[in-house]
């Protein structure tokens, strides 16, 4: 089973990807992940990666295209024979196509898209805050750390480089401009699923689940 997750920067694509990967054992590909891998290893791609999304922009075509063949290459060389999951992938119309191409034969099975509003999406990335000493994430507006659900100190709450207003809003409309036309490509072929991304992370994860569940027997 290959499945593709949609929704704009802070949905919570990637929370969702990760439920999905242990319950179904599916092999998660998140080109954000990708993305981040590259800056943090600080290789050449990795350095104008990083400009690029400084400048609130996306990576272009070729150099996610590149990452995504490289990630599948080296599964197929490690013999992962597990179903996969594409976050943050494709997102326009010939990233689409040509996942098609890369797949060939294991078609895609279903495509999930979280559907939530602006003004949600900006107060969400605005407060993330993750700890660079034990990795829990929390939002200033909805889940702040607390002395209740956080041991560590305060100097530790960290946010991403990219998590400013502006960034977030032009990230939010190149994400309409460009990735919610694939919708209606995949609407075409009958493998479009909405969901409500504001919705509690377990009850969405509960839809997912029926979902995926009911096409597997």
């Amino acid at each position: 089973m290959n499945i593709v997750l949609f929704g704009p920067p802070g949905s919570g694509k990637g929370t969702q990807a990760d439920n999905m990967e242990k319950i179904f054992n599916l092999y998660k590909i998140s080109t954000g992940d990708l993305l981040r891998e590259e800056i943090k290893n600080n290789t050449e791609i990795g350095i104008k990666i990083k400009e690029i999304i400084d400048r609130g922009l996306l990576a272009s075509d070729s150099i996610v295209n590149n990452l995504i063949k490289k990630t599948l290459s080296n599964q197929q060389k490690n013999n992962v024979k597990k179903g996969l999951i594409f976050d943050g992938y494709p997102r326009n119309l010939a990233q689409a196509k040509n996942l098609n191409e890369i797949l060939g034969k294991n078609k895609i099975s279903c495509v999930f898209n979280l559907k939530v509003e602006r003004d949600i999406i900006v107060k969400r990335i605005l407060g993330r805050q993750m700890c660079s000493n034990c990795g829990l994430i929390f939002n200033e507006f909805f889940n702040p750390a607390t002395s209740r659900n956080h041991n560590c100190d305060s100097s530790f709450l960290k946010k991403r480089s990219d998590d400013n207003e502006k960034t977030i809003i032009d990230r939010y409309e190149t994400y309409l401009d460009k990735t919610l036309p694939i919708l209606d490509f995949y609407k075409e072929q009958k493998l479009l699923y909405e969901i409500n991304g504001k919705d509690e992370i377990e009850e969405i994860f509960k839809q997912i689940r029926v979902i995926i569940s009911s096409l597997q027997a």
